[in-house]
């Protein structure tokens, strides 16, 4: 009877196996805290590894893209060693300055559109002939793309200069009479040439959303070919359209080792202002250079800005 008591007694004072009071928890050790820890710490060196791969992406960016903005940015606000506006003052007053504006502007724009109109005819051409040749058209232009420079110039020359082997030809054909290379009808053809490659590029893609059905849905539909690419191609075109004319413009503004190897500095660009500036050929004034690029940067600005705009009522229209 006794022992039945106590052992009554005994298991109201104990718990229950598997049951605990209400607010306690059950006790962990600190081996089992040390396990946890230590396996959360591989996961986060795995989220942290690609930042690690992008180190030297951000150093190359910052001290080639970043770092160059910024030395150009303070230096065009510098004049005699003080803060001040006089380097942009000079280039607004100067007529030679401006003449190199207008001059990298024109060859710009005719060199994009005659550049983009062209691409445009050759990459319709080129979707409608057979996939291998498509292949290796796109190869040979990606090759093409990265012919420029001094050996562009020095291939213009050998074949468009004054005693170039095409000029001689064209001359004894009586198709040409007085054609000068070393003018702005020759750098409008040399800008064009570079620029071609560049546009096919960067159409080739944008005529994949063109489904090949658009065409017989307007043919029952009595459109005549002219209508359809008026009407239906056109506009699917036209953000690629005035997205690669304002690369192309950007290419052309930008422009330096041909337009130098073939004019020195007969010819007056920004571009050239610039590199004569910074070398210091008759005077060094890298403060003026720099307010020189910086115009350039916001004109590239400017006209990035207005595309983005046309482009973003294009699609909502």
């Amino acid at each position: 009877m006794n022992n039945q008591l106590t052992a009554n007694t005994r298991s109201d004072h104990e718990p229950v196996s598997g049951l605990r009071p209400k607010g306690t928890t059950r006790p962990t050790s600190r081996h089992s805290n040390d396990v946890s820890s230590t396996s959360t710490r591989p996961a986060a060196w795995r989220r942290a590894l690609p930042l690690l791969w992008l180190l030297p992406f951000v150093v190359v960016f910052g001290l080639f893209q970043l770092a160059p903005m910024l030395w150009v940015l303070l230096n065009s606000f510098q004049a005699g060693g003080d803060w001040s506006l006089a380097n942009f003052r000079d280039i607004i007053d100067s007529p030679f300055y401006r003449q190199s504006f207008g001059n990298s502007i024109d060859l710009a724009v005719w060199s994009s559109l005659l550049g983009l109109l062209i691409a445009l005819a050759g990459t319709a051409a080129l979707r409608q002939v057979p996939g291998r040749i498509q292949d290796a058209v796109v190869a040979f232009t990606t090759m093409a793309s990265n012919f420029s420079g001094v050996p562009l110039a020095f291939a213009f020359i050998v074949l468009l200069g004054m005693n170039g082997a095409v000029t001689l030809l064209l001359r004894d054909a009586g198709l040409i009479d007085n054609f000068n290379l070393y003018s702005r009808s020759g750098l409008i053809i040399l800008y064009t040439y570079f620029q071609i490659p560049l546009a096919i590029l960067l159409l080739y893609p944008a005529f994949d959303g063109i489904q090949k059905d658009w065409r017989e849905a307007a043919a029952l539909l009595g459109a005549r070919p002219w209508q359809y690419g008026l009407r239906v191609v056109l506009p699917v075109l036209t953000p690629a359209l005035l997205g690669t004319f304002i690369i192309l413009l950007a290419n052309a503004l930008g422009a330096y080792a041909s337009t130098f190897a073939l004019m020195t500095s007969n010819y007056n660009l920004v571009t050239i202002q610039i590199s004569a500036l910074v070398a210091g050929d008759i005077f060094l004034e890298p403060q003026l250079a720099a307010a020189l690029s910086l115009l350039l940067m916001l004109l590239l600005v400017l006209v990035t800005a207005v595309n983005q705009w046309v482009i973003g009522r294009s699609r909502y229209e």
